[in-house]
């Protein structure tokens, strides 16, 4: 089998060019958390909290709005893009401010719900606020943002595929870096 890298490193990057909104969206909520949690401290029958403190409404707003705006800006040279290099883009690229606005919106907003579902399944299995849950606490933002993103938008398997790749990556070499820095206790 003969894989031609250069074209596996476009690739690459554009599938992380178009998912910009919702890795902004997702840093952005922490950016802009704090306040009132998106559950208003509601508990389950046991007293479980049915997400916790870190998931905001205004994380989940601020989040938005800049993953949304991000979403435009690509929208907005969505279409120079493409011109210079669409022979060798083969992801999806948003054209026009709108298309942008739509896409980024989708992205950013689906990136924050699924950050908010994976903290209400965390809940759900007993696993506490910041502690471990592999895999779910990679690719909860990821996977919903695409779920919302395909209301417009149509992937192939290839591209959730790397997608899924690129995101598992990105977060191990972030926590990593944010470990060795003393930000975090923990490497993962």
């Amino acid at each position: 089998m003969n894989i031609d890298f250069t074209m596996l490193g476009i690739v690459c990057i554009t599938v992380l060019y178009f998912l910009l909104p919702a890795y902004i969206s997702n840093s952005g909520g922490l950016i802009f958390g704090g306040g009132k949690p998106l559950d208003c401290g509601k508990t389950d029958s046991k007293g479980n909290r049915w997400i916790g403190d870190g998931v905001t409404w205004r994380g989940l707003i601020g989040g938005t709005l800049l993953g949304t705006l991000v979403g435009a800006i690509q929208g907005y040279f969505g279409l120079d893009l493409l011109s210079m290099f669409g022979q060798y883009i083969i992801t999806p690229i948003p054209v026009g401010v709108i298309n942008g606005v739509i896409i980024g919106f989708l992205l950013a907003f689906g990136a924050l719900i699924g950050d908010a579902l994976g903290s209400f399944i965390k809940r759900r299995l007993g696993i506490g606020r910041g502690k471990p849950a592999p895999i779910l606490d990679q690719l909860d933002f990821l996977i919903v943002a695409l779920l919302f993103a395909s209301l417009v938008i149509k992937f192939d398997l290839g591209f959730i595929l790397i997608a899924i790749v690129l995101t598992l990556i990105i977060h191990l070499i972030a926590n990593t870096g944010a470990y060795l820095l003393g930000i975090k206790d923990v490497w993962y």
